[in-house]
């Protein structure tokens, strides 16, 4: 099982690298302006980290109540990546259409094309993580 600090280390690397990549991108991809994007990026990243602590700190409880470790397969990885994002997309979408001024559904397809990169960016993320970090039992 992680620490609290190898938690903390994990959620804040995840969430600057993921920013770096994301606020250019969306930037240009949704034709906002950067610190428009900058926001967003920065309020979800906020709400991501405090999301990730939870969620994988609860996933990783799960997984040693059902099966007494925490080693992630390539199948569990990938639901644990497309877990992790539908719960954050349930979290994010009122704010991101209350700031941008738009309805509920634009702000839904916005942060599902967010979500759909961050599925992939979490999954590869994750393998790197865990090949530079191997979590101890």
């Amino acid at each position: 099982m992680r620490s609290t600090l190898d938690r903390l280390r994990h959620a804040l690397a995840f969430e600057i690298i993921g920013l770096a990549i994301i606020t250019p991108l969306g930037a240009l991809v949704f034709g906002l302006a950067l610190a428009d994007m900058g926001v967003i990026g920065i309020a979800a990243a906020t709400l991501a980290t405090v999301w990730t602590y939870i969620y994988n700190l609860g996933f990783d409880h799960a997984l040693m109540a059902l099966r007494g470790d925490t080693a992630k397969s390539l199948r569990l990885r990938v639901g644990h990546a497309v877990l992790f994002e539908a719960g954050l997309l349930v979290l994010l979408v009122p704010p991101i259409a209350f700031f941008l001024g738009i309805g509920l559904l634009e702000a839904l397809v916005m942060d599902a094309a967010l979500a759909a990169f961050y599925v992939v960016y979490a999954f590869v993320f994750n393998l790197a993580y865990d090949a530079m970090f191997p979590s101890r039992p």
